[in-house]
C-alpha cells in the first residue's frame, strides 16, 4: 500500500476531485443551474487537468526541489496538458458544436423535403460532444487551485 503514501500523486488526485466537485457550484452560482453531472465531465471551470497537474508539479517541488529532473519533467508535462487543453481540445469542441448545428439543419431539411418520420429519442444520434476543453481562464484557475491544494497540504 506504500502508493497511499505517494504525496503528489494523492494531491493530483484530491485536486481533480476537488475540481469536478466544485463545478456544481460554480455553475449554479453563474448559471442558476443545478448539474451534479458535471462531476463526471469534461471542460468547464475550474479545469480539473490544470488542477491536477499543477498539484503534482508543485508536490514534486516541495519534495524534489525546483531543481530536480523529476520536477522538470513533472513542469514540462504541466505545460503540455495545460496547452492542449486549451488549445486542441477547446477548437475540438468549438467544432462540435458547428457539426451539431449543421446535422439539426440537415435533419429539418430532411423532415421538410421528404415527410421523413420522426424517429424515438433512442433512436437519435447523440450530439457530439462540445465540452472537450477549456478557456484559458478555466485553465489558469484550475492551475491556481492545484498549486494551493499542494501548498495548503505541505504547510501543514
Amino acid at each position: 500500500m506504500a502508493i497511499f503514501q505517494n504525496t503528489p500523486l494523492m494531491l493530483a488526485i484530491f485536486a481533480i476531485f476537488f475540481a469536478q466537485l466544485i463545478k456544481i457550484p460554480i455553475h449554479l452560482i453563474i448559471e442558476r443551474k443545478f448539474k451534479p453531472e458535471l462531476f463526471l465531465s469534461t471542460g468547464g471551470m475550474p479545469s480539473s487537468h490544470s488542477a491536477a497537474v499543477t498539484a503534482l508539479t508543485t508536490a514534486i517541488a516541495f519534495e524534489s526541489g525546483l531543481s530536480s529532473p523529476l520536477f522538470a519533467v513533472s513542469a514540462v508535462f504541466a505545460m503540455i496538458v495545460m496547452f492542449d487543453s486549451t488549445g486542441i481540445r477547446y477548437q475540438a469542441g468549438q467544432h462540435a458544436l458547428i457539426i451539431n448545428e449543421l446535422r439539426r439543419d440537415f435533419q429539418y431539411f430532411i423532415r421538410e423535403a421528404k415527410d421523413w418520420p420522426e424517429k424515438d429519442s433512442q433512436e437519435k444520434v447523440k450530439e457530439l460532444k462540445t465540452l472537450l476543453g477549456h478557456k484559458k481562464s478555466e485553465m489558469f484557475c484550475g492551475a491556481v487551485l492545484g498549486i494551493l491544494i499542494s501548498i495548503i497540504a505541505y504547510q501543514f
